[in-house]
């Protein structure tokens, strides 16, 4: 006998009533992007693999190790997305969008990433993020860490922490390499083996290693802070007062540089201690030489990423699993003569009320149908059998107060009164 197939590993099965907190988490993710200006942008599970290694770069952990790459039946080499930005800037290019101004856009989707499994940590992951392009002062990435403080803070995560940082920019970026390399070299035959390949070709990706042996190195090296070009320094000053001024509390964290090579100046971080150790809520920054580096004009863009299943782990660690309020109504049918008027009555239930309506067409006690209904979460019954249509009635049964009402067995139109009257 066979084995069963299950699903791959670093993947799982989104299920009901799982489902129902996702949705929700969704519909505030879609409101909240709304209100702040921003349109929601999809783009395709896969792309040309090329297209994160110029993006996102060759020394990253993403490029180096954890991309689910392959050749097609076209020997093209083709990558699962592994993160949001550089597709939603190639879908810009490739659409003529940059060319129209500004731009405000919003993802929910999966990334794949190879990397070992663990609770919180998935192969095929999704995130939540926001890409705003065409405008390279401090008030673009004062609004979107705005937006992201306001998912965080109006879900209760109250030891939420802001962390900031700036990495500067082209003018600035090489003197802070050379700082680095000076800092290292002396150290390199110390550093873990990731570390020692990237000293030369990417010395800032160090900063970013989570290795033991490298974290000596990395406590010691020296921060942006001194070798800042002015404009980079009254950039980070700028955001730094807007933040007081909306009173969005936050730390400079001179160790933050993010993951990607795309990023420039401005790099945050939300973390929270919700799941016991610190973790990273969420992250991004500014890339201002990402759209350059595909083959566009030079564009300023600033933008985060928020991992789905982490926040809803965040969640539910501080909330519980919530059980969501009873809604709709279940449709009973005691027999099959029964079953033949309540069908169709069911259909055109379905088409006037907002609310869910159940059925279930096997032949059961009324017991039984009713503990379907307290499964399907249901608020009322319509039960209907031999002796409710000899009386051309139907029983209309609240399954929070456990009580009946018994109502003419007339048009679906009335039903739909008698059940807007019970939920107000």
């Amino acid at each position: 006998m066979s084995s069963h197939i299950t699903a791959p590993r670093g993947t799982q099965d989104i299920l009901p009533p799982t489902s129902a907190r996702w949705l929700a988490l969704e519909a505030r993710i879609h409101d909240l992007a709304r209100r702040f200006g921003y349109g929601e942008i999809r783009t395709p599970i896969f792309e040309s693999t090329d297209l994160f290694i110029r993006g996102v770069g060759e020394t990253t952990d993403i490029v180096e190790k954890e991309m689910y790459t392959f050749l097609d039946k076209g020997e093209r080499s083709i990558t699962l997305r592994p993160e949001f930005t550089a597709p939603v800037m190639r879908a810009a290019l490739e659409h003529k969008l940059l060319a129209q101004g500004p731009q405000r856009w919003y993802y929910v989707g999966p990334i794949f990433r190879y990397e070992r499994p663990q609770k919180g940590r998935y192969r095929q992951a999704h995130q939540f993020g926001v890409e705003c392009t065409g405008h390279a002062g401090p008030e673009a990435d004062f609004e979107v860490i705005s937006l992201a403080w306001e998912l965080v803070r109006s879900h209760g995560i109250a030891d939420a922490v802001l962390n900031i940082n700036t990495i500067g920019d082209d003018a600035c970026r090489p003197r802070y390499r050379e700082a680095l390399l000076a800092h290292f070299r002396p150290h390199a035959d110390a550093l873990s083996a990731d570390s020692q390949r990237r000293l030369e070709k990417n010395p800032l990706r160090i900063l970013d290693s989570k290795d033991d042996r490298d974290r000596p190195f990395v406590e010691s090296a020296p921060t942006f802070e001194s070798i800042l070009c002015d404009a980079c320094r009254e950039h980070f000053a700028a955001l730094r007062a807007y933040l007081d001024a909306a009173n969005i509390p936050y730390v400079v964290n001179p160790k933050i540089v993010r993951g990607l090579d795309y990023y420039s100046r401005t790099v945050f971080e939300i973390i929270s201690g919700v799941l016991g150790a610190q973790s990273t809520v969420c992250g991004g920054g500014r890339y201002d030489g990402l759209v350059a580096s595909l083959g566009g004009p030079a564009t300023p863009a600033v933008g985060f990423a928020l991992g789905i299943e982490r926040f809803l782990m965040m969640l539910e660690a501080l909330h519980g699993e919530s059980v969501a309020p009873r809604a709709g109504v279940q449709a009973v049918a005691l027999g099959a003569q029964a079953r033949g008027v309540l069908v169709p009555l069911a259909t055109e239930l379905r088409r006037m009320l907002a609310q869910p309506v159940f059925m279930d067409y096997e032949d059961r006690k009324l017991l039984a149908h009713l503990k379907i209904a307290d499964r399907n979460g249901a608020r009322f019954a319509l039960i209907l059998g031999s002796d409710e249509l000899a009386a051309g009635e139907i029983v209309l049964r609240d399954l929070e107060e456990r009580s009946d009402r018994r109502i003419p067995l007339g048009r679906a139109g009335d039903l739909a009164a008698a059940l807007g009257e019970e939920r107000s």
